[in-house]
């Protein structure tokens, strides 16, 4: 008996969504061991049967056990018609027949113009990828190395917020660990490790891996952009939504990965429309599906270094040197956490060390001993999440107490429960550990006394700076380096030309979310702010032209 989203994975259109989709579609003959595409591959096509069967392999050969099966009625794709990522499955035809075939663009055209049917594909789509990413589908890809590798933490980070399909091989669960590399051609010098179909990349940082994939900007020579979006955070995944669903041709990059800060929360409970709550990813990753549905394109990792304006248009400057024009910008860019000031702390970050409590995380210390440093939301969500996970909690906050900075909320459930104790008066002194953190000291700042507790892991929530330092002089920030608009710049810089709302010093620049001066630092108001400079720009658009 199939489940819901099995259900929902594997529809099959009926006569009258076939005569839909055709307009869109060019029909072929396919021969029975013809292969429609193949993992690795760079293409995009929706292939729609119309006669025959198509089935769905893993990349190993033609022997390989079939995912799924197609037959009249049925359509292949995956979420990667969206996402832009390269085929990581092969599909080949096991019975001769006919395919409608439509391209990517087309595929766009379809998903706008058809919503009923859009609807149908769309939620097969993201109903397929999760089935992927929990079955066979996800030895596609696999990342290789050490749970206390913080290069191995951070290729898995990126692939868990961006959703990707893969497996995690942790060599300190195998009896031999050379001996399971070398059954995979690597020894621990290789180590983190990626495998596809096409390659085997040894220490590749995020970027590369994302390369790899094709999930980072390429530039189209000639074209303009209408809107860029620097951050996926909330408000940059709103904006990206809102601009594409009003027919700007949207572009969001993020230097890290989809979701910002927000995207790494463990749980966000006072969103309305969830009254029990979501996970920062989630809602995130629902947002980013959604803009890309619309028609907004989403890169990440992809870091911005500079911006400057050009007669007519704005230049977004990339980390490699490219650029990219575009006729307005939205800085979303957030804020990062602040680091602690202590030494050892690199050589423990992703060891040990964490600015996020995700499901990753919390894995990691499954059951053990640790510390949360920070008395805002994120801490207090961060302890009750880390608690729920059987781990022994201290929060530790330099305050008294935390009525001045965490929600009533969070602090009654902290109270209330026994495996999270707080710590008052307190500061971060040393670090202490071989190949992964394993103690803490603390200072008691009012006696000066130290005290040392094991920890597996140290989640640091101790307030942010604004990601500003890429933006040129044009743009005025205030003195903490928080953008400055609309209203909040100096008369001598407005006048005749006032700014719009959410309008930097520099016409066409907009900010929104965390980035902006006198934010209100959470999920709704950022969603709010991102939408809402959307009308801005299309305003000044409409002024421009």
């Amino acid at each position: 008996m199939s489940t819901p989203v099995e259900e929902r994975a594997f529809p099959v259109l009926s006569p009258a969504q076939l005569a839909e989709v055709a307009s869109f579609g060019t029909e072929q003959p396919v021969a029975a061991g013809q292969s429609l595409f193949e993992a690795g591959e760079a293409s995009y096509q929706l292939f729609v049967v119309l006669e025959g069967e198509v089935e769905i392999v893993p990349p190993e050969g033609a022997e390989a056990a079939p995912i799924a099966v197609y037959g009249p009625g049925g359509f292949v794709g995956e979420l990667n018609l969206l996402t832009g990522q390269r085929r990581f499955l092969t599909a080949r035809v096991t019975r001769a027949g006919r395919v409608l075939v439509v391209e990517q663009e087309e595929f766009r055209r379809l998903m706008s113009l058809r919503p009923e049917l859009a609807e149908t594909i769309f939620a097969a789509l993201v109903a397929r990828r999760e089935i992927l990413r929990s079955g066979e589908g996800a030895q596609a890809i696999r990342i290789i190395g050490s749970r206390y590798s913080p290069e191995a933490t951070a290729l898995r980070g990126f692939a868990e917020h961006s959703r990707l399909v893969h497996a995690w091989v942790d060599v300190e669960d195998a009896e031999d660990a050379d001996a399971l590399l070398a059954s995979m051609g690597l020894t621990r010098r290789d180590i983190p490790a990626v495998i596809t179909a096409t390659e085997t990349m040894r220490r590749p940082s995020p970027a590369t891996f994302a390369e790899h994939l094709g999930l980072t900007f390429q530039p189209t020579p000639g074209y303009i952009f209408d809107l860029v979006v620097v951050g996926s955070g909330p408000a940059g995944l709103a904006a990206a939504v809102y601009g594409a669903s009003e027919g700007l041709r949207t572009v969001s990059l993020d230097a890290v990965a989809i979701g910002g800060q927000a995207g790494a929360s463990s749980r966000i409970e006072n969103y309305a429309g969830f009254p029990n709550g979501i996970s920062g990813g989630d809602l995130a990753a629902r947002a980013a599906v959604q803009a890309m549905r619309l028609g907004a394109r989403l890169n990440a990792p992809c870091d911005v270094v500079g911006l400057r304006a050009e007669t007519g248009f704005h230049a977004v400057v990339l980390g490699d040197g490219s650029e990219i024009p575009t006729r307005s910008v939205i800085v979303a860019s957030g804020a990062r956490y602040r680091r602690l000031d202590v030494d050892d702390l690199e050589r423990f970050e992703g060891a040990g060390v964490y600015y996020a409590a995700t499901d990753l995380e919390a894995r990691a210390c499954d059951g053990t001993s640790v510390l949360v440093i920070g008395g805002g939301n994120s801490a207090g969500q961060a302890a009750i999440y880390l608690a729920q996970h059987s781990c022994r909690v201290t929060l530790a906050i330099r305050r008294d107490d935390l009525t001045q900075t965490m929600s009533q909320y969070l602090i009654e459930r902290i109270e209330a429960d026994p495996r999270i104790d707080l710590l008052t008066g307190v500061e971060v002194e040393r670090l202490a550990g071989g190949g992964h953190l394993e103690q803490v000291t603390l200072r008691h700042t009012a006696t000066g006394q130290q005290q040392t507790i094991p920890s597996s892991g140290l989640f640091c929530f101790i307030g942010a700076t604004p990601a500003t330092g890429w933006l040129g002089p044009d743009v005025l920030l205030d003195r903490r380096g928080f953008v400055l608009t609309d209203r909040q710049l100096p008369e001598s810089l407005t006048g005749a030309s006032d700014p719009l709302p959410f309008e930097t010093s520099a016409p066409g620049v907009f900010a929104a979310g965390d980035v902006r001066h006198g934010s209100l630092k959470r999920v709704a108001a950022a969603v709010g702010e991102g939408s809402s400079a959307v009308r801005s720009v299309h305003e000044r658009l409409a002024t421009d032209a």
